[in-house]
């Protein structure tokens, strides 16, 4: 990640995360981003920790290409002690998928719990970086489209 910290310090503890270099670059970033990215990465609830549609804690369910590549879906599934609802985000114009994991080779299944994540301009529309435990993804493409959907967790709507 170029400005969300993942290993901020607090006294004698290591390992926070800080949000906030990255938001307080936002403003100015976002008119370089496309649309859909631009409501993603903007959306007041993004970086809110307490918050149900935070991506922090979210875990990849599935990761599907379509129109031969062009296109990944991937489908992050609530945890229900925060969230009530699933993220389908989806990528269009993909140029390129970057998998990081501990494991070689690096796969879709090695992805643990989402920690963070950071959508910054590029030249072919964005990059979309997500931080998971372990592992990480970027994603290149000209556009997101990111929606929120209704998630089966009888924890949560049940009360």
């Amino acid at each position: 990640m170029k400005y969300v910290d993942l290993n901020v310090r607090v006294g004698e503890l290591t390992g926070g995360l800080d949000p906030a270099p990255y938001l307080e670059l936002l403003p100015a970033l976002s008119t370089s981003l496309p649309p859909g990215a631009r409501a993603f990465a903007a959306d007041q609830s993004h970086y809110d920790f307490a918050g149900r549609r935070c991506v922090k804690d979210l875990t990849l369910h599935q990761a599907t290409f379509l129109h031969d590549g062009q296109v990944l879906d991937l489908r992050l599934r609530h945890n229900c002690w925060k969230h009530d609802e699933d993220l389908v985000i989806r990528y269009t114009g993909v140029s390129d998928v970057q998998i990081d994991t501990p494991n070689e080779p690096s796969t879709w299944d090695d992805l643990g719990t989402l920690i963070l994540d950071e959508t910054l301009p590029h030249n072919q529309g964005c990059t979309h970086e997500m931080a998971f435990r372990p592992g990480s993804v970027i994603v290149t493409c000209n556009d997101i489209t990111a929606e929120w959907v209704e998630a089966d967790c009888p924890e949560v709507q049940g009360g």
